[in-house]
This record gives structure tokens, C-alpha cells and sequence, in this order.
């Protein structure tokens, strides 16, 4: 096992390099602009690269997941279709309903779906059975996932610390279930991060930087929605409760919730990019690059943390899901009143005067 990782490192950092190559020739890079505040001109390939390196593993390993040739169909298609937009910058309606194809696609050929969302009410399991209201819940459950990474990808290190959080999180519980070949994917998709993560942050030289791109949120968001809904959904004895999913990826989800509300009040489209995330937020309050990133990946394992010991402890559903939403109300009052809350304990503790406001 051992040398299986060391050799998926060295060949993921090797697909890096090759197709940074690439990327420069065929125009697939990160130009500076108003929202973006990086120098120069950086290749968007660490989603292609991570893409490359599972789907050559999973096909030289084809016993390793069920349905291994439509999860990698999955992955390939949604990785080129990120990568025309991040060339090509392609609209929403075409992004959704690539999106949309996909979720369809793992619920007929795979009978992937949401049939149940357990005990989280505290009046029995909520079964939505297999049909029109557990396949369109598990569309907008899959748009949902894809879009909570793709929002939460804005400073370095970021979209990879919080999908080794993620996928770090779901590995432990699927081991801990015995479920080893899904737990082993899980780790190779650490390790396959790690490479972009040194890279991303210029660890090894600003000049070799790479970003993630759309390419590799949406194929993240995919895989990440793809095992929990395999491990909730299992027939009889699940692996992860639905509840528990919740936790997991409980930062990105939101943050892209609380992103879009406010958009929404705002009266803006939901989908219209601005610099009003968690990150943004926290260094306009003076944080830098590295202390946000520490903080954000600290406060998303905290969260982790608790949907693993929930799930080990056997913890009430409906307990955990009330504390999610407890823990989302404070989260979206905070973000969408942080200008008026930061202001407040300044004067309240004769601090000096600074007025905060959010970006337009």
C-alpha cells in the first residue's frame, strides 16, 4: 500500500507539471482581473491533473468501486466541460445542465439516490422511496454539492485543504465500516492533493503555481456527493448516516447557502460572483492568505470532527440536525451582518475606529 501511494504522488505530480505545459499552449490559464489578485498568468490544471491520475488507478483497478466506468465517465465529462468554462468562460444554463445529465445518469444506471433522509425530524425516517421526489432531491442535492466546492475556491490552498478535510473525513467512517476499497479511494484522493496543494501554494517556486479550476471543483463536489450518497443510501445498514453528510462538507454547504441568500436579498442572481465568502471576509478584517486558510480549514475539520464522532457515538439524528441548523442560523447571520457586528465591538471596546463595509 505504501509504495501504491508513494508511486500515485510522484505520478500526480508528474500529470502537474506535463499539462502546465499544456495548459500555457492551449490558453487554459487564470488571467488577472477585478475579483482576481494573483500576478500573471497561472495554469488552471490541478482539476485535469487529479482527474487524470484517479481515472488511470480506478481503470488499472477496475474491482476497486462499483460502477467504476460511469463514476469515471462522471468525472471525465464533468472535468471537460470545467475546463471549456474555464477557457472559455461558458454560461450558467450550460453548466446546470451538464449537471443535471450527470445526476440523472448516476441515479438510472447506478441507482444512486436519496431514498431516505433518516430520523433527522425526531418522528421516525423521512423515506422518500425510489421516484420522482427522491431522483429530483437527489439532483438538487448533486447541483448542490458541485457548486458548494466550486464557490468555496478563492484563495490558495483552500479548495484542496478542504477536500482533503472532506475526503479525510469520509475515509475514517468508511473504514471504520469496513467499507476499504471506498476508504482507500478516499486516501488516494488525499494523496493526489497533495501535489496541487504544494504547487497552488508556490512551495516549490511561485513560477510552478498552479489553480484548481472548474474542471477540478466540480469533479471534487461529484465525487465527494457521489460516496456519501453510496454510503447513506445502502440498503438496510447504511455506512454514514444522511445526517451525518451534513457535517462533512458542512462549511462549503454554508457558504454557498449563505452566499446565495444574500445575493438573493440583494436582488442579484445567486450565481453572480462577488467577494463576499468566508475567505474574502475574513482578510478584509485583516487576516492574511495563510491565517485564513488555517482558520477555514480548522473551523471545516472542527466541523468534520463532529459529524464523525456523532456517527461513532451513535449520537440522535435529529439531535445532529438540529445543532446543524442551530450552527447554519448563526453562520448566515454572521456573514450577512459582519460589517454591522465587527463595527459594533469596536465601539463597545473603544477600539480604534474603523469602518467595516461589504464590497459592492
Amino acid at each position: 500500500m505504501f509504495i501504491d501511494l508513494v508511486l500515485t504522488f510522484f505520478i500526480a505530480f508528474a500529470v502537474l507539471f506535463l499539462m502546465r505545459k499544456v495548459a500555457r499552449k492551449v490558453g487554459l490559464v487564470d488571467k488577472p482581473s477585478g475579483r482576481k489578485m494573483h500576478t500573471g498568468n497561472i495554469p488552471l490544471v490541478g482539476g485535469v491533473a487529479i482527474c487524470i491520475t484517479i481515472v488511470q488507478y480506478i481503470y488499472s483497478h477496475p474491482n476497486m468501486i462499483n460502477h467504476a466506468n460511469l463514476y469515471m465517465c462522471c468525472i471525465v465529462g464533468l472535468t471537460i466541460v470545467g475546463a471549456l468554462d474555464d477557457r472559455y468562460d461558458l454560461s450558467v444554463k450550460i453548466r446546470m445542465l451538464v449537471q443535471i445529465l450527470i445526476s440523472i445518469a448516476m441515479i438510472y444506471f447506478a441507482k444512486a439516490e436519496l431514498v431516505t433522509l433518516g430520523d433527522i425530524l425526531g418522528f421516525g425516517d423521512i423515506n422518500l422511496g425510489y421516484g420522482y421526489v427522491g431522483g429530483l432531491i437527489t439532483v438538487l442535492a448533486v447541483i448542490g454539492c458541485i457548486n458548494a466546492f466550486n464557490m468555496v475556491d478563492g484563495i490558495d490552498g483552500l479548495l484542496g485543504g478542504l477536500s482533503v478535510v472532506t475526503f479525510g473525513a469520509i475515509g475514517i467512517l468508511l473504514s471504520i465500516s469496513n467499507e476499504h476499497s471506498l476508504s482507500y479511494l478516499c486516501l488516494l484522493l488525499v494523496v493526489c492533493m497533495i501535489p496541487y496543494i504544494i504547487m497552488n501554494l508556490g512551495l516549490i517556486g511561485r513560477e510552478r503555481k498552479v489553480f484548481m479550476g472548474d474542471a477540478g471543483s466540480m469533479m471534487i463536489g461529484f465525487t465527494v456527493i457521489w460516496l456519501l450518497i453510496g454510503a447513506s443510501q445502502t440498503p438496510g445498514n447504511p455506512m454514514i448516516r444522511p445526517v451525518t453528510a451534513l457535517w462533512l462538507i458542512a462549511l462549503p454547504l454554508m457558504d454557498m447557502a449563505a452566499i446565495m441568500i444574500r445575493r438573493v436579498k440583494q436582488g442579484k442572481s445567486p450565481f453572480k460572483p462577488d467577494r463576499e465568502h468566508l475567505h474574502h471576509i475574513c482578510q478584509r478584517l485583516g487576516c492574511s492568505p495563510t491565517q485564513t486558510l488555517i482558520l477555514i480549514c480548522s473551523v471545516a475539520a472542527t466541523f468534520a470532527g463532529v459529524g464523525v464522532i456523532g456517527e461513532v457515538f451513535v449520537i440522535p439524528e435529529f439531535l445532529m440536525f438540529y445543532s446543524f441548523i442551530v450552527v447554519f442560523t448563526g453562520y448566515l447571520f454572521v456573514l450577512i451582518n459582519y460589517c454591522k457586528i465587527i463595527n459594533f465591538f469596536r465601539r463597545k471596546l473603544d477600539l480604534p475606529e474603523k469602518k467595516y463595509s461589504a464590497s459592492k
